[in-house]
């Protein structure tokens, strides 16, 4: 009883709910794109760092909605980037507009994340509540740093405010490395009477690096 409370509640950090509809990251469909520089991408990721604890993004900033887009969001526009600009699926939720802007631009990559680089996830949560694993994209969150073994420490709002979360593709299945050994992967979907609790690396969907809508911002206006 103890075990699979501690389960829910570490799962309850990674819930995002970021608008109405729903989309689903096309499998195999994602292409190499530039890294992040290392100015910009560190620069992201020191505002996503320096909103670790903030409880509700309202106390920051109004304009942004108070989920994990709203954070990424804040994240960029640090270094001049507005995540949803531009044009995108009519009806599709915040995760799953900034995805698909992503890819337009070749943003989206599946390796080698570096600091500043958004991290989407898909199913995170039941979002259609039919206790299926079918919604689609629905949390996202910024890499604040890679360690050398692989290990991902990522920066996202959760339902208990901005926190850090650990992912490690290496090891997708894995949530220590031993019984009370390090973390490899967190929680990121809580378990229910129909599923399992789901791991950070399990849910991932895809990178994207900040270099494209640096570009894009810099380009001349089409005639």
């Amino acid at each position: 009883m103890i075990r699979s409370l501690l389960v829910v509640m570490l799962a309850l950090v990674g819930a995002c709910s970021p608008g109405s509809a729903q989309a689903q990251a096309p499998s195999g469909t994602v292409r190499a794109a530039r890294r992040s520089s290392a100015p910009t991408g560190k620069q992201i990721a020191a505002r996503a760092t320096q909103l670790v604890g903030v409880r509700s993004l309202r106390s920051v900033d109004r304009s942004v909605p108070d989920d994990c887009t709203g954070l990424v969001r804040l994240a960029y526009e640090k270094a001049g980037i507005e995540l949803m600009d531009g044009s995108g699926v009519r009806g599709a939720n915040g995760v799953s507009f900034i995805f698909q802007r992503a890819r337009k631009l070749g943003a989206v990559h599946r390796d080698h994340p570096k600091p500043g680089d958004i991290a989407f996830f898909r199913e995170t949560y039941d979002r259609n509540r039919d206790g299926r694993r079918n919604d689609g994209l629905t949390h996202v969150g910024i890499v604040e740093r890679v360690e050398p073994d692989g290990q991902v420490i990522l920066v996202h709002r959760g339902s208990k405010g901005v926190a850090r979360t650990r992912m490690n593709l290496k090891h997708p299945t894995t949530h220590r490395q031993k019984r009370g050994g390090t973390v490899v992967n967190d929680y990121l979907r809580a378990a229910s009477r129909k599923q399992r609790a789901w791991l950070t690396a399990e849910l991932f969907a895809g990178f994207a690096s900040p270099d494209p809508w640096i570009r894009a911002r810099r380009a001349p206006p089409a005639r």
